[in-house]
């Protein structure tokens, strides 16, 4: 348990075979516990695993891939499991090329090619002065002359709808042969908005190129839960520093929110408490106080992909004491941003599906039906969020 630095916060008591001494720690390998961590051995998503490996193997033969659609709810392997596939192909060849696309970050066609275009050159295009369309070229150009296949993941692909961008980017990576046919393209989509259906929200043109292979990832059960906290802990945490009835306790709260990430980034929280706290283990009040932070990873997690005009609707959201009637709630957002009713309307669409606010239907309008809008989180976690970006 040695470390190699000081711990600020670490009260000064006697020593104590209970107490954790300044020059140790509880952690042995404080990796595991982040939440973008790929872990070596990646448990129960073996037939998604096998699913995705299956549509990718048409590449390594030199032809077109197959497209899939990664679905499921939030913190169910989706990412992990196709950046595993993804390291197995690289580590297996290097006619392929994968490239992963955050879509929460690079929302747009030029953004995303940017991302392909820097994975094959090693460095990014102009954010000016140069064309997608010169992008595009030279990146078709460089698949042809040297021979290589690219996959393209598009992560969180729901945040393409919402910018309206969608359509754009798919008919340019599955219609790129139609422009130089001897380019091999494929897209693995994943989206954890269940409520949308891809059939409906693309091109005719573009879905009938896209045509995916499904992939669905469902909730974790329970034991699937604990058999994968278990070994984080066995691999981050030195032997003995969580009690069985405490990883319980961290597993209940995962059912409860419906989301591994809530487990994994309470586990660090709790250890690091621990710790501040001089103790060799973690405690029940450990993961009570902790979990006020780690309940709100979805929130976090969200409220950091929003642009600065969706972030000030979500507190104009906020600030309301009760439902507020959609008309009413643009007339605030106009006088504040000046912006017009569609981008309004896009932005609620977008807070909506990634589960910031609902959006009821209600008969009390004075042309029918109207939308009324509630925050789904505390006001105060809300802009609790939203001071700790400002920080």
């Amino acid at each position: 348990m040695q470390r190699d630095h000081l711990t600020s916060g670490v009260p000064q008591k006697l020593p104590s075979k209970d107490l954790l001494q300044w020059d140790q720690t509880l952690f042995k390998d404080e990796r595991y516990f982040e939440l973008d961590y790929i872990p070596e051995h990646f448990s129960h998503r073996e037939t998604q695993m096998r699913a995705l490996t299956i549509a990718a193997r048409p590449a390594l033969r030199g032809v077109r891939p197959i497209n899939c659609l990664c679905s499921g709810p939030h913190g169910t392997g989706k990412t992990t499991a196709v950046l595993k596939v993804f390291e197995e192909i690289e580590n297996y060849t290097d006619s392929v090329v994968p490239v992963y696309v955050n879509c929460q970050i690079d929302a747009t066609r030029f953004a995303i090619f940017s991302e392909i275009y820097k994975k094959l050159f090693k460095y990014t295009p102009p954010d000016s002065g140069v064309s997608f369309k010169r992008v595009f070229k030279k990146i078709t150009k460089y698949l042809i002359d040297q021979e290589k296949v690219l996959i393209v993941a598009l992560d969180d692909i729901n945040y393409l709808f919402y910018e309206n961008t969608v359509n754009k980017v798919l008919y340019a990576l599955l219609r790129a042969h139609e422009v130089s046919a001897e380019v091999k393209v494929g897209v693995i989509a994943i989206s954890s908005d269940l409520s949308v259906e891809m059939s409906k929200v693309l091109d005719p043109r573009v879905m009938s190129v896209f045509l995916p292979e499904e992939i669905y990832f469902p909730l974790y059960k329970r034991a699937e839960v604990r058999d994968i906290l278990e070994d984080r802990v066995r691999h981050g945490f030195h032997a003995n520093v969580v009690p069985d009835d405490v990883l319980e306790m961290v597993v209940d709260l995962v059912e409860e929110s419906s989301d591994l990430r809530v487990g994994i980034d309470l586990l660090r929280k709790t250890g690091v408490r621990a710790e501040i706290s001089a103790r060799k283990y973690i405690a029940a009040d450990d993961v009570v106080h902790s979990h006020e932070k780690s309940r709100l990873v979805h929130l976090t997690y969200s409220i950091h992909s929003l642009r600065a005009e969706e972030r000030d609707l979500l507190k104009l959201i906020a600030e309301q004491e009760a439902k507020i009637k959609a008309g009413d709630l643009y007339k605030k957002f106009n006088e504040e941003t000046h912006l017009g009713y569609t981008r309004f309307y896009d932005i609620i669409s977008k807070l909506d599906s990634i589960r910031l606010i609902n959006t009821d239907f209600t008969g009390r309008g004075t042309r029918g039906r109207t939308r009324e809008i509630q925050l789904r989180y505390e006001p105060e976690d809300v802009f609790s969020v939203l001071a700790g970006m400002d920080t």
